[in-house]
């Protein structure tokens, strides 16, 4: 269960993908983003999913493992298509039963926010999945250094984000731990109701919360011992630099998005 969050993890391989400049993939996922919630048919999420696709081959990430992240999102599939199916009383009416009514214009908004809910995760994990925490925080930095001027704190921004993405799959380790050990000693996390389920997490979440304290302040020991006192001043080990290969790569997202603007107005 716990194996299949994939948000936050770090897929290591050698992939034009992953040598890619951090800001540029920073940029270029929020571009695919926003060319998301421009898709207004069908066919615009075909051509993101014809996207992701290829981007997960030219990042040698198994395009199983970025589906496979989406099992935990099944709840809030569920209840993000249940309310927009039957709560949208606007429409035509195509099945109703009492007080519950289906309408067209409900069930359009239905799958819409759900295959849009479900790009933005695939889109985001491919992001964590092909960068390191290290250059995620280096490119995080230095987009927002410009913010510096107005005495934005863009290094302890870039840095709390980022030690919260590289604690993920460490909690999430953890806690399979935890359940691990739980389960042998008789727990039953899987049958019952859903509230049922809900309070046998409570002997998961308590040992959970504590290591995750105890981590919390063994790092920020680590921090004080080794003079950390934020970025001013601070060097890096690699400079990022752009290469050509960022361009192509930001040719082909202005493409995709580019189609996405022209599938809307032909729509």
């Amino acid at each position: 269960m716990l194996s299949n969050i994939t948000m936050g993890q770090y897929y290591p391989t050698d992939s034009i993908v992953h040598r890619l400049d951090p800001r540029v993939k920073i940029l270029l996922t929020i571009a695919f983003i926003v060319g998301i919630f421009l898709v207004h048919s069908l066919w615009g999420y075909a051509l993101a999913l014809v996207f992701v696709y290829f981007m997960a081959r030219l990042s040698h990430v198994p395009f199983k493992m970025l589906m496979r992240g989406l099992r935990p999102l099944r709840f809030i599939l569920v209840l993000t298509f249940v309310l927009n199916l039957f709560f949208s009383g606007e429409g035509t009416i195509l099945w109703q039963w009492s007080f519950i009514t289906i309408t067209h214009e409900g069930l359009s908004r239905a799958v819409h926010y759900c295959l849009r809910l479900l790009f933005l995760v695939i889109g985001t994990s491919l992001l964590t999945l092909t960068t390191s925490p290290v250059s995620l925080s280096d490119g995080l930095e230095l987009l927002l250094s410009p913010l510096k001027v107005i005495h934005f704190p863009a290094h302890e921004l870039a840095m709390m984000m980022t030690i919260a993405l590289r604690f993920i799959p460490t909690l999430l380790e953890e806690a399979q731990k935890i359940l691990n050990a739980q389960s042998a000693r008789g727990a039953d996390f899987e049958s019952g109701s859903i509230f049922r389920r809900a309070k046998a997490m409570v002997p998961l979440l308590v040992p959970l919360f504590v290591s995750a304290f105890r981590r919390a302040g063994d790092l920020a020991t680590a921090m004080e011992s080794r003079c950390y006192r934020g970025g001013e001043g601070r060097t890096r080990l690699r400079v990022l630099k752009l290469t050509r290969a960022d361009l192509y790569a930001s040719l082909v997202v202005a493409a995709f998005v580019g189609l996405i603007v022209i599938e809307g107005l032909v729509v």
